[in-house]
């Protein structure tokens, strides 16, 4: 016999009801010309790609209002003075309604009608190292989640698809086909790493902690399908113990996993649990270098030309779980940005033998920039914001013009 609806329930649909009501009312309402409603990580606040574009445009086109939407749960994440709604409030829908312009790395919240004369951006948030859209079919525990048909609905709102390198556009042409028109510019957020000074970066490292002389490993693992809750694939105080005292290691869980990454930190501030610092670029800017495994963030932090370490002890589950376009761990120029280790011993000797910042490493990691940076330079916010906004766009960088010095 089903269980009565509780009454906690019935006030949560009627809600729903009255807010949808209202919204195909606000459907009718002229659209605001002046309007971008933006969202990143759904509904998480204000990062990424939309982030670096709302600052841009608050600066490029300050007659545009950017509004952030921003779950209830996240609200504290918010900085001071900047505009948002909760998602599924009447000034959400009111909003959704009436924008003109819609910027997401994700998708927005509830389901909503796309009008004639507004413009979405969709600027994703990472390259695609594993399988993603209409490619995670071919993986059974994948697609028993996903509504492929609820995907290919999201990808006909859009307008514009952004892409940070030639290999992501291949793949978001394939898994996301669409009538959208490609944006080859570059990803906004990385627009920091070679804007940044020395100085930024010193007040960064005091902020987190970190003692001069010091040097920086940020772990950030990724999420993995197959597992519940975050679980590290290293001792993070083991390896500081094991590394010594002029070292200091970041940790960073993935944002799936909250804001902790369960870590307890050192008395001696050599294990600092980051997982909550609201920017992920500044601590790839505090870090002289980067342990990952199939995170992402590999491919931005390449942008700075610092050492990267690849720890994968379980590389043959994650591909046989979620599928990869290539071999992370293969060696090959292009394919891996420097050493690769799988186990945690492997890992120590790779910076106590020096071999994290060997020529071989810098050669590999050259490659992997080159093939994966090639439109980041510094100005990718401005052409978006040029292109989305409809701004004059002369005297701007080509894409993939080699940017003037070395990213700080």
């Amino acid at each position: 016999m089903p269980s009565r609806p509780t009454r906690a329930s019935v006030k949560r649909f009627v809600r729903r009801q009255v807010m949808r009501a209202a919204y195909r009312t606000d459907l009718h309402r002229p659209l605001d010309p002046n309007l971008a409603v933006y969202g990143a990580y759904w509904n998480r606040g204000v990062a990424c790609n939309p982030a670096a574009i709302h600052a841009k445009a608050r600066e490029l086109a300050p007659h545009i209002r950017g509004l952030w939407v921003v779950s209830s749960r996240h609200r504290d994440r918010m900085p001071p003075g900047v505009p948002y709604v909760i998602e599924g409030s009447r000034p959400y829908w009111r909003a959704m309604a009436t924008a003109t312009y819609l910027v997401n790395n994700s998708s927005f919240p509830g389901g909503f009608t796309k009008r004639p004369g507004q413009r979405y951006l969709q600027t994703h948030h990472g390259t695609p190292l594993k399988t993603m859209g209409l490619d995670q079919r071919a993986y059974p525990a994948l697609a028993r989640k996903a509504d492929f048909a609820k995907i290919l609905a999201h990808v006909g709102q859009w307008d514009f698809s952004l892409s940070a390198n030639p290999h992501t556009t291949e793949v978001w042409d394939r898994v996301y086909p669409g009538p959208y028109e490609r944006l080859d510019l570059g990803y906004p957020r990385n627009d920091v790493y070679f804007t940044a000074t020395a100085e930024d970066t010193a007040r960064i490292r005091a902020g987190l902690g970190i003692a001069e002389g010091r040097t920086a490993l940020l772990y950030a693992p990724t999420h993995r399908d197959y597992r519940e809750g975050f679980v590290p694939d290293l001792d993070p105080e083991r390896l500081a113990r094991e590394l010594g005292p002029e070292y200091v290691l970041l940790v960073r869980a993935h944002y799936f996993y909250g804001r902790s990454a369960g870590v307890t930190g050192t008395a001696d501030g050599r294990v600092l649990d980051v997982t909550a610092h609201p920017r992920v670029e500044e601590l790839c800017l505090a870090a002289d270098a980067l342990i990952t495994d199939y995170s992402s963030l590999t491919f931005d932090y390449a942008c700075l030309d610092r050492p990267v370490v690849v720890h994968a002890p379980d590389w043959d589950a994650y591909r046989e779980a979620r599928g990869t376009y290539f071999d992370l761990l293969s060696g090959r120029p292009g394919d891996t940005p420097g050493p690769v280790t799988t186990t945690s011993d492997e890992l120590v000797e790779a910076f106590r033998t020096g071999e994290w910042r060997s020529p071989a490493s810098a050669a590999l990691r050259t490659a992997f920039r080159e093939r994966f940076c090639p439109y980041d330079d510094g100005h990718a916010a401005e052409r978006v914001v040029r292109r989305f906004f409809g701004l004059p766009c002369s005297g701007l960088p080509h894409p993939g013009t080699p940017p003037p010095g070395t990213p700080h």
